[in-house]
């Protein structure tokens, strides 16, 4: 790209909290011709920002604050929006682990990086570092505020989930930031708003998976998926496994472990079956058949738990 900008003047317009620049330059356009155009940029650095969520309450913490350009363009409430600052010197990481406890009086665990974008290509240079974590409420160390000196009056408060969607769908949060993160956890973290009566809950583990084909193991892995369905049940919810719909076809159908009528029952039947589940368990160890259950899950937005203490139990 940069063989088809040619700059010809840069000034300095204001540089008194950050960096407002106009620039003339030469752009070769896709039909060969250069053409003069002339730019302003607004350059405030780089930033981070960070969704702390509580996946078992289904719940977000989130910020409030004052936003003046907000306001001189018609907002007129406080701005809700997720834990976020500028890197200035910091790498992306150490810049959300300072104003998580520094907005909010988070202290953070285990970061998840998830993507970065341009906020506002058309005018302001700055590239948003995205993250997400899990917190407890024994990681809240602080009052958190923001820092004074810097002008920050921040309130911290935590929102049910499915609150914070519907302020989105209503207008009442509208920082493009916290947008595409709660759509984000909407996505890979919660789901949808759970269902008010027992939940399908798709029970993944190893089946053929490290055993040779040995009847004893897979006996055993069946057994595993089989214990786990059983607490599942005990929550409340109805328990299903691809090996329950897809055995009893093979059998049916005269098919053996492996061959060509296996192949058409035991997957595809499976996946048919978690596609019409609320959410799926993983469990036991290594397996490329539960893996791939996990990547089908997510493509559709269901949740994908690791362990029974993170699913809900139904209320009697």
């Amino acid at each position: 790209m940069s063989e088809r900008v040619r700059v010809q003047q840069e000034r300095l317009l204001s540089n008194n909290w950050y960096t407002l620049k106009t620039t003339r330059f030469d752009f070769l356009r896709s039909d060969g011709q250069w053409q003069t155009q002339d730019r302003e940029t607004y350059d405030r650095g780089n930033g981070a920002t960070i969704l702390l969520y509580q996946r078992t309450r289904r719940r977000v913490l989130l910020t409030r604050q004052f936003r003046y350009p907000a306001f001189v363009n018609g907002w007129q409430q406080l701005m809700v929006e997720a834990v976020a600052g500028l890197l200035d010197e910091a790498d992306p990481l150490s810049c959300v682990r300072a104003e998580a406890e520094q907005e909010a009086g988070v202290k953070l665990r285990e970061v998840q990086p998830l993507f970065e974008a341009y906020m506002s290509p058309g005018s302001v240079t700055e590239k948003l570092h995205f993250f997400a974590a899990e917190y407890e409420d024994g990681d809240l160390v602080g009052a958190g505020g923001g820092l004074v000196e810097e002008g920050e009056d921040i309130a911290r408060f935590e929102l049910d989930f499915d609150a914070a969607m519907r302020q989105v769908e209503a207008g009442e949060i509208v920082d493009a930031k916290t947008i595409m993160l709660l759509r984000w956890a909407e996505r890979h973290v919660f789901g949808p708003p759970p269902r008010k009566g027992p939940l399908l809950v798709f029970i993944a583990g190893p089946y053929r998976s490290g055993t040779g084909d040995r009847e004893d193991a897979i006996a055993a892995n069946v057994q595993a998926m089989q214990d786990a369905a059983l607490q599942v049940a005990a929550l409340g919810h109805v328990p299903v496994l691809g090996e329950w719909v897809a055995l009893p076809l093979i059998a049916a159908a005269g098919g053996r472990r492996g061959d060509a009528v296996w192949d058409r029952y035991f997957h595809p039947n499976a996946q048919a079956l978690l596609e019409r589940c609320d959410l799926l368990l993983r469990i036991g160890g290594d397996s490329a058949g539960a893996d791939a259950m996990i990547k089908a899950a997510l493509a559709c937005a269901m949740p994908v738990h690791y362990g029974l203490a993170s699913i809900p139990t139904r209320p009697a």
